[in-house]
C-alpha cells in the first residue's frame, strides 16, 4: 500500500505548526486559504496542526524603511522590499524561534522563506543534540526570488545591491530546512538547478482548490462570453493587457463579452464599453455561477507564479487563456485545457481570443478534460498525504 494511503507509513510528524508573514494562517483568505486549506487536510490524517503568524509591526517597518535607503537598496517601493532583507527576516525567525520555544514546537512548515532560519540558527556544538532537539523547518512555496524576478514590472527599480542581498538570502534561506514541498515541478526543477539543493530534498507535491465545486451541468461555448478574475494587482495579473486585447479582438467579433471581476479601487482603470461588464465584492456564490457561465478565463498574468483562479476555472469546465510563463504551462498540461500566448502582447492575445471562441466544441473537450485533470490531480487532501509521508 502506498505511503499516502496507509497509517502504518512513517511520517514526518504528528504536530506540526503552519507559518505565514502575511496574515493568520488559520484564515481562509491568508494566500488564498493555502495554509488553512493544508492544516484541515492535515488534521484529516490525524496530525495536531496549530498557526503562528509572525509579523513586523508599524514601528519596526518604519526604522527599516530608513535603514533600506541608507544601507543603498534603493527607493522604497513595496512593503515586501522590506521583508526580503536581511533585518526583518531575523527579525521574524527570531519571533517564531520564541514562539516555538514556548509551545515546545518541533516541526513548523513556513508558506513562504522570509521567516526561514539563518543555517547558522540550527547547529550546536553537539550534534547529538541537534538531532534530537532541533526544530525541523519545511517549506511549502510556489517561486523562489529569482523566478520572481524574471518577469517583475517593477525589477528596474531595485538597486543592484538589493538584487544580490535577496538572491543570497534566498539561497541560505532554501539550504537550510529540512524539506522543500514546491507548488509546481517547475519550482522544484529551478531550486534544484539554480539554487543547488539536493534533489532528494525537494518535492513537487502541488496544491488543492477553494471553494469553487465542479459544474457538470449545460455550458454553451457558441456564446463568447469571456471573464477575469483578480482581488488586487490589477496590472500584474494581467488586467490592462485583457482590456487592450478585448477591444482588438470585439472588432472581430462583436459577440464577445467580457466580465471583470475586481477590487473597486479599479474600476476608472476600466472603460465605459457596452460589452464590458465590472463586478466587485461578490459572494463566493456569485462568482461561482460567473465561472460556470463563461466560456473561457482569459488571465495573461505577468508574474503570477501557479494561479488559483485557473483551477477554478478549470474545475468549471472554463478553459483558460493566458501566458506561456510559470505554473500555466504545467496547469493546462501545455495546452490541452487553455491557450497559451508566447509573450504579453494585446495583439497576440488578441488574435487568441478570437482562435479560441471561434472553436465551439474545442472549448467543450477542452474544458471537460481540463476538469478531470484538476479533479485527479489537485486536491488538499493529495498534498497533505505527500507532506506528511516521506
Amino acid at each position: 500500500m502506498p505511503a499516502g494511503e496507509g497509517q502504518q507509513a512513517e511520517r514526518r510528524f504528528d504536530r506540526v505548526a503552519i507559518t505565514s508573514v502575511f496574515g493568520d494562517p488559520t484564515h481562509p483568505r491568508t494566500w488564498s486559504g493555502a495554509p488553512r486549506n493544508l492544516g484541515v487536510a492535515l488534521e484529516k490524517l490525524g496530525v495536531t496542526v496549530e498557526g503562528f503568524h509572525p509579523h513586523l509591526s508599524k514601528t519596526f517597518k518604519m526604522g527599516l524603511a530608513a535603514r533600506h535607503v541608507m544601507a543603498g537598496y534603493g527607493k522604497l517601493m513595496t512593503s515586501e522590499q522590506l521583508y526580503r532583507a536581511a533585518p526583518a527576516r531575523q527579525h521574524l525567525a527570531r519571533q517564531l524561534a520564541a514562539k516555538a520555544a514556548e509551545r515546545g514546537t518541533r516541526h513548523i512548515i513556513h508558506t513562504g522563506a522570509l521567516d526561514l532560519p539563518a543555517v547558522e540558527a540550527q547547529a550546536t556544538a553537539d550534534p547529538m543534540f541537534d538531532r534530537a532537539h532541533r526544530v525541523h523547518h519545511y517549506l511549502y512555496c510556489d517561486h523562489t526570488w529569482a523566478l520572481a524576478a524574471e518577469h517583475r514590472p517593477d525589477i528596474a527599480g531595485y538597486s543592484p545591491r538589493a538584487l544580490a542581498a535577496y538572491e543570497d538570502l534566498e539561497r541560505r534561506s532554501l539550504h537550510c530546512v529540512d524539506h522543500i514541498f514546491t507548488f509546481g515541478r517547475y519550482v522544484r526543477d529551478h531550486i534544484i538547478s539554480h539554487y543547488g539543493v539536493p534533489a532528494a530534498r525537494v518535492t513537487a507535491v502541488g496544491s488543492g482548490m477553494g471553494d469553487i465545486k465542479p459544474y457538470i451541468g449545460p455550458k454553451d461555448y457558441a456564446k463568447p462570453k469571456l471573464l477575469f478574475v483578480c482581488k488586487h494587482l490589477f496590472r500584474e495579473k494581467g488586467g490592462e493587457l485583457v482590456i487592450e486585447a478585448f477591444q482588438q479582438a470585439v472588432l472581430r467579433r462583436p459577440d464577445l463579452s467580457l466580465t471583470i471581476v475586481a477590487d473597486p479601487s479599479v474600476r476608472d482603470r476600466v472603460p465605459e464599453h457596452p460589452a464590458i461588464e465590472f463586478r466587485s465584492a461578490l459572494p463566493w456564490a456569485e462568482l461561482q455561477e460567473l465561472y460556470r457561465r463563461s466560456s473561457l478565463l482569459v488571465q495573461p498574468m505577468l508574474n503570477d507564479p501557479w494561479g488559483q483562479v485557473y483551477l477554478e476555472a478549470l474545475i468549471s469546465r472554463t478553459p483558460v487563456l493566458g501566458l506561456r510563463r510559470n505554473g500555466l504551462p504545467e496547469i493546462t498540461g501545455e495546452g490541452r485545457y487553455g491557450f497559451l500566448a508566447a509573450r504579453a502582447d494585446p495583439q497576440e492575445l488578441a488574435d487568441l481570443i478570437v482562435q479560441a471562441v471561434s472553436e465551439p466544441q474545442r472549448l467543450a473537450v477542452m474544458g471537460a478534460r481540463g476538469q478531470n485533470h484538476v479533479l485527479e490531480t489537485y486536491t488538499w487532501d493529495r498534498v497533505a498525504r505527500a507532506v506528511l509521508f516521506p
